[in-house]
C-alpha cells in the first residue's frame, strides 16, 4: 500500500486521464447508443484503453484519451472516423475538444490525496468527540489501513487510478468507519456495565456480540456489489470491484485491527 501510494505521488502508477493529462472530446449523437457497443468499436480499431463516459438522457459521449505524442486535432479526426465507420446510424457530431494539461492533472491528483487525508482527520475528530482519543486513533489507523490495502491491491492489478476509483476509496473509508463505530459502541456499553472487568475480556466479548451482525451486513453489501460488477456494465467495474475489496478488508480491520489497537493504551499503562 505504501509503495503504491509513493508511485501515485510520483505519477508512475497507471493513472487515468484526469491525473496524468490527455485529450477530452465530447460528441452529440442523433440517436440513442449503447456504451458497450461504442467501447467494442474503439477496441476493435486499436483504442483498447480509451475512457468513455455517457451522459444519460442527452445522447452525449465523452471520450478521454491519455497523454500522447499526437495533437488533439489529429486524435479528434481519428476518433470521429471510428465513430462514423462503426456507429454510422447514430449520427455522432464532435461538439468540443480540449487538452487536460499536466498542471491540471497534478492539481487533481493532489486534491484527491487531500480529500482522503481530510476524511481520515474527520474520522479521528468525530470518534474523539463521540468516544475518546484512543478510539479515534484506532479507527483512523484502521481506516488508513483499509485505504492503503485496497490501493495496494489495485496497484498490483495495474488498475487505472481514476476519480471514480478515488470515490470508491472515500466510500469504503466511510463504510469502515461505520463498522468500527458499531464495535466501539458495544465496547463502550460493556465497559459501562462492567467497569472493573478486564479490557481484553470486554473487547473480546463485544466483538463476539456484534460479529454476526457485521458478517451479515458485509455479505449483504457484497452481494449488491457483485451484482453491480457483473451486470452494471464495464464503466463501473473498477468502482464496484474496489468497493468489494474494501468491504472485505474493512470488515476484517474493524474486528482484528481497530479493536485490538485499543489495548495498546492499556498495555502501556
Amino acid at each position: 500500500g505504501l509503495v503504491s501510494f509513493a508511485e501515485i505521488l510520483r505519477g508512475d502508477a497507471n493513472m487515468g486521464v484526469d491525473f496524468s493529462g490527455g485529450s477530452l472530446l465530447q460528441y452529440k449523437a442523433d440517436q440513442p447508443f449503447q456504451l458497450d457497443e461504442v467501447r467494442s468499436a474503439f477496441k476493435k480499431n486499436g483504442y483498447p484503453g480509451i475512457d468513455l463516459q455517457q451522459v444519460t438522457g442527452e445522447n452525449r459521449l465523452i471520450v478521454k484519451i491519455k497523454k500522447s505524442e499526437e495533437t488533439v486535432g489529429h486524435l479528434a479526426e481519428e476518433i470521429t472516423a471510428v465513430l462514423t465507420k462503426e456507429e454510422a446510424g447514430k449520427g455522432f457530431i464532435l461538439e468540443s475538444q480540449s487538452e487536460i494539461g499536466s498542471s491540471v492533472s497534478a492539481v487533481l491528483r493532489n486534491k484527491a490525496i487531500q480529500a482522503i487525508a481530510i476524511s481520515l482527520l474527520g474520522v479521528l475528530f468525530y470518534l474523539a468527540i463521540r468516544f475518546d482519543m484512543s478510539f479515534g486513533l484506532a479507527a483512523a489507523a484502521a481506516t488508513f489501513h483499509d485505504v492503503l490495502a485496497v490501493l495496494g491491491i489495485c496497484w498490483l492489478l495495474n488498475m487505472e487510478i481514476t476519480l471514480l476509483l478515488v470515490t470508491a476509496l472515500l466510500t469504503l473509508a466511510g463504510y469502515s468507519l461505520n463498522d468500527s463505530v458499531v464495535v466501539f459502541d458495544r465496547i463502550r456499553e460493556n465497559k459501562q456495565k462492567t467497569p472493573n472487568a478486564n479490557l481484553f475480556t470486554i473487547i473480546n466479548n463485544s466483538i463476539n456480540q456484534v460479529l454476526g451482525r457485521s458478517i451479515v451486513t458485509s455479505l449483504t453489501t457484497a452481494l449488491v456489489l457483485v451484482a453491480l460488477f457483473f451486470f452494471g456494465g464495464s464503466a463501473i467495474h473498477a468502482f464496484s470491484f474496489t468497493l468489494l475489496l474494501g468491504i472485505i478488508i474493512g470488515t476484517y480491520s474493524s474486528v482484528f485491527i481497530a479493536s485490538p489497537l485499543l489495548t495498546l493504551k492499556k498495555s502501556r499503562g
